[in-house]
């Protein structure tokens, strides 16, 4: 992890996640510098190196201020863009009230340099508006939470996401919010950017097995497919929920769900880290696509009386990593499905063989 690689001054973020592989880099650069960003850029080089052009990433004009050295060994860039935070309502009236949109480029950010834990692979982004009329933010912040990963395992923490060394984790976590109306529901707007003939897909899964998210059975995902191929290039994974505490359990659950994957050229604000990888080109050269995170059960009951959300989501490159059965439910569903079968078996045996002892003291009549 690097803060900041050739900048000495903490009012600005950046972070440069680098991993090296056999033959290979894989580049996550993270940012709050306009709307928070991770560019993921993957490399067929070991010793492949970010550059910054600092004067000009900071500048109004940033288009390739940021590059990956040397640029030959690019095999995939994409990026996502964490927009906006809606704040909404149900009616009776009408469908759905909205309040003043929270727009993330228009956040002042704190310092990551307090967060920033290299041996433990994380960092927080925590920021408030820059201008707060109604106060909500007076005692709260968004912030993200971002995790890298040097092999595989599992979170610890609900919703316990399975990762591979190639993936990273980011946590959404909105604290202290005070809302704007009684049953109040949130949503977080996430804007992906790839180079055409790349498409998004959303995707659902459902298991039987909740092991390590209790009473949780679907998966979504979100994953970038090149038209000429059916391989994944890169995902963004999740679990249906969020969580109402900082030690989340199963009665914590907040309900989760995915509104429809849209074209969204109109949507993306000024990014400097984007705009200042992929140029100007962002909308015409490279398409970009936007999906609402909705969060919020009933009323909203459960952040209005805790006020305090969190949604964790996997992003990484190739295909997402997939749970498999563990030996626990394997064990259960052989016992539940195996002994009707075996006391069937049973039975129909004992009925053979009884039937086969039958006789008689008479003799047959001929």
């Amino acid at each position: 992890m690097q803060y900041n690689p050739g900048w000495n001054s903490s009012s600005v973020n950046l972070l440069h996640v680098r991993a090296v592989g056999p033959a290979d880099t894989l580049h996550y650069i993270w940012s709050s510098i306009g709307a928070p960003a991770v560019l993921l850029v993957a490399t067929e080089s070991r010793n492949s190196s970010l550059g910054i052009n600092w004067s000009r990433l900071l500048s109004g004009s940033p288009a390739g201020a940021v590059w990956i050295d040397p640029p030959s060994s690019v095999v995939y860039a994409t990026a996502l863009v964490f927009t906006k935070v809606f704040e909404y309502r149900d009616t009776k009236v009408a469908e759905k009230l909205f309040y003043p949109t929270y727009d993330l480029s228009n956040f002042s950010w704190d310092s990551i340099n307090h967060t920033l834990n290299p041996t433990a692979l994380t960092a927080e982004f925590r920021g408030v508006p820059a201008a707060d009329p109604t106060g909500s933010f007076s005692n709260g912040s968004v912030a993200f939470r971002v995790t890298a990963y040097e092999a595989g395992g599992r979170d610890g923490p609900l919703p316990s996401l399975l990762h591979t060394a190639n993936s990273s984790k980011v946590e959404f976590v909105l604290a202290g919010v005070a809302p704007r109306g009684n049953g109040s529901r949130f949503a977080l707007e996430v804007a992906t950017v790839e180079e055409l003939g790349v498409a998004q897909k959303l995707r659902s899964a459902r298991s039987i097995d909740d092991e390590y998210t209790p009473t949780i059975f679907e998966m979504l995902s979100l994953g970038a497919e090149s038209h000429n191929a059916s391989s994944t290039l890169s995902f963004l994974q999740w679990k249906a929920t969020a969580y109402g505490s900082r030690t989340p359990r199963r009665e914590d659950s907040i309900q989760c769900w995915a509104e429809s994957l849209q074209e969204a050229n109109w949507t993306l604000p000024t990014s400097s880290i984007v705009r200042a990888y992929f140029g100007e080109g962002v909308g015409t050269t490279y398409t970009v696509s936007a999906i609402n995170i909705s969060f919020g059960g009933e009323e909203g009951g459960l952040y209005q009386e805790k006020r305090y959300l969190s949604w964790s989501a996997l992003l990484g490159f190739g295909q997402p990593p997939m749970d498999t059965f563990s030996p626990l439910v394997i064990s259960i569903t052989a016992v539940a499905l195996g002994t009707p079968i075996l006391m069937l078996l049973v039975g129909t045996c004992v009925v053979l063989f009884a039937q086969r002892k039958r006789y008689s003291e008479y003799e047959p009549i001929n």
